[in-house]
């Protein structure tokens, strides 16, 4: 009697381990099928398309970045401009929101967070006309400053639910010494926030990275063109050779498969910080 409630947790470990293995090669196997896909030439994709097949055609990689490369580095250059910019923005807004008292704040504050129930299609029309009324079209800034703008809700909102639960004492103490608020925000609450901020940097720049509807509506210019649309233009040109295609969605996916090597554990901590509490 005493081996049995061993046995059965034994039993109910290797079960979990069995499912979670499962789970993870149900997650991966489409990456795998990607990179195994990017080194076949047009024939063996045709005709034996589910398993590693020799000769790995590399070449395929040096077709993709000829075309795509460029569209890459479009993309870096948005949605790291943006990114910066938007958590700089909103990090100046949810700390007034969160540390400072003034007539209307809280009214104010719940129209801003009402806008997350706008959807983002809805504005599409009115956007374009004020970026081209401003003459942004075909420009790095004209898809900067709407990411810019769109990210603003969700990162105040983040924000300002980290910033109000830091403690008081730390903003009195700089107070008493002559730091300005500006000081504390650089100071001691940035600082302290880098998971939160680290995982609304990588949410924002998901979300422009992949974007289609945009880009598409205000750059008519390839040489400006972000990988989303770059991808688009190579698909209609190697529709007939499917290793180069496949090739260009890897070399599309490895910036942001490096964003998460590099910041999973600052992801992880932003997530589980208390930040997206009410």
């Amino acid at each position: 009697m005493d081996g049995s409630p061993m046995r059965r947790a034994r039993r109910a470990q290797v079960a979990r381990n069995a499912a979670l293995t499962g789970i993870c090669l149900l997650v991966f196997y489409p990456f795998l099928m990607l990179v195994q896909l990017s080194v076949k030439d047009h024939y063996q994709v045709e005709h034996r398309p589910w398993w590693p097949e020799l000769p790995f055609h590399w070449d395929n990689y040096a077709v993709a970045w000829a075309t795509v490369g460029k569209f890459v580095f479009n993309s870096i250059v948005v949605s790291g401009v943006a990114g910066v910019v938007m958590i700089a923005v909103a990090s100046l807004a949810a700390y007034v929101f969160a540390r400072q008292s003034f007539p209307g704040r809280e009214l104010l504050y719940n129209a801003i967070i009402a806008l997350m129930m706008v959807p983002g299609i809805l504005t599409l029309i009115p956007l374009f006309i004020l970026v081209k009324d401003i003459g942004l079209l075909d420009s790095y800034w004209g898809l900067i400053l709407p990411y810019v703008a769109g990210g603003q809700v969700v990162g105040i909102f983040l924000l300002r639910q980290f910033f109000a639960g830091l403690p008081e004492e730390l903003f009195e103490a700089a107070r008493i010494d002559g730091a300005g608020e500006l000081t504390i925000l650089l100071r001691i609450v940035v600082p302290l926030s880098w998971p939160i901020l680290g995982t609304l940097a990588i949410i924002h720049i998901l979300y422009t990275w992949n974007d289609l509807i945009w880009p598409l509506v205000v750059i008519s210019d390839q040489g400006l063109k972000t990988l989303t649309i770059g991808l688009l233009v190579f698909r209609g040109s190697y529709i007939a050779n499917w290793g180069p295609l496949f090739a260009g969605y890897f070399i599309a996916a490895v910036p942001l498969l490096l964003l998460f090597v590099f910041a999973n554990r600052l992801f992880i901590r932003g997530l589980t910080s208390g930040a997206l509490k009410m």
